[in-house]
């Protein structure tokens, strides 16, 4: 019950009759019974503060962080877990096992299957200066993770901020480094893996307590106005490609095809050679061994020499006639080859 009371009004110029005061306080103070259910009151207010501040629970992809009186004390992982009541101990969580992302020169406006995505008022972000002093439109993403979250909590005063700024100058760093034509189109794989050592070295030195999962350079193009005079200038790089590929399929074509056959005709024209070499060198040796044998013999090897060219010679021959001398007219004689079977026992003419 509240306690109005309040003291006699001033200006009588005579002093408060005490009793009368006394009796007003008493009349006025709650009963006991009153008193003792307000306690009850209060100790069930102070019993639920303590419960309700004793215990702090961390989801599953999270890491409890628990300060006492500011200072860190402990860290814990998933689960329920108590702490000291009142503010004297305080726990933080932190998502150590969610993969972020930051994204420049874009934002995303609606996840999903086709997602959406604005580009305008990040102009700032993607626009850089290349190598040969070209200005270039890059877009990218950097996903990172807390990999230490006492680092993450103290460390660094705002530390996405940090892993901004930080993508922002080493990405504005390897593109200055290099020619316009290699952030279009032939090293952008390379500038994303040096882009994520780089700045992962950055982070690691500033004490941030965040892995750099991956750098991925989405969409690097010219700028909107040289756009066209850009496209012109890839679509002869590509003929030009097009065009070396062709002559390099057709060189990889002929040239083995050449060099196969002129191995071919070597090769016949080699055995062509030994083989008449061979054959010369056979003859010569027969004509060596036919004149041995007729030194040594002369008439009977003149004898087989006429034999072996009657027979070579006769070999080929349908009729034979043999002529005498003495004879006016011709005999016949039979045929050396087979009698066909229609013609058996027909009598031969002359």
């Amino acid at each position: 019950m509240p306690m109005d009371w309040t003291p006699p009004p001033r200006g009588t110029g005579g002093e408060p009759d005490i009793s009368k005061v006394l009796q007003e306080f008493k009349q006025r103070m709650p009963s006991f019974k009153q008193a003792k259910g307000l306690w009850v009151v209060v100790l069930i207010i102070a019993a639920i503060a303590l419960g309700s501040t004793s215990y702090y629970t961390v989801g599953p992809e999270e890491t409890g962080i628990v300060l006492r009186f500011g200072r860190l004390v402990r860290e814990t992982g998933p689960g329920l877990h108590f702490k000291l009541p009142l503010g004297v101990e305080q726990a933080l969580t932190v998502k150590t096992g969610r993969v972020f992302k930051e994204e420049f020169g874009f934002r995303g406006i609606a996840p999903g299957v086709r997602s959406r995505f604005t580009e305008k008022g990040y102009g700032d972000e993607s626009l850089m200066l290349s190598g040969d002093l070209n200005v270039i439109e890059v877009k990218w993403i950097v996903q990172y993770k807390i990999k230490e979250p006492k680092l993450w909590l103290f460390a660094v005063r705002d530390p996405v901020a940090a892993i901004r700024d930080l993508s922002e100058s080493v990405m504005r760093q390897i593109v200055g480094n290099s020619l316009s034509d290699q952030v279009l189109t032939l090293q952008r794989t390379e500038i994303a893996i040096q882009a994520q050592k780089k700045l992962q070295e950055i982070l690691s030195a500033y004490k941030t307590g965040v892995q750099i999962i991956t750098v991925k350079l989405q969409d690097v193009n010219p700028p909107l106005p040289v756009q066209p005079a850009f496209n012109e200038v890839n679509e002869a790089r590509q003929q030009q490609e097009r065009m070396i590929n062709e002559a390099q399929e057709a060189y990889n074509r002929e040239i083995p095809k050449a060099l196969g056959e002129a191995s071919r005709v070597v090769t016949e024209a080699e055995g062509y050679a030994t083989e008449k070499i061979n054959r010369a060198q056979g003859q010569a040796k027969r004509f060596l061994d036919v004149l041995k044998s007729y030194l040594s013999a002369q008439e009977v090897t003149k004898r087989r020499l006429y034999l072996e060219a009657m027979e070579r010679i006769l070999k080929n021959s349908q009729r034979v006639y043999v002529v005498d001398e003495n004879v006016k007219g011709l005999l016949p004689h039979l045929s050396l080859r087979p009698t066909p079977p229609a013609a058996a026992g027909k009598e031969v003419k002359p």
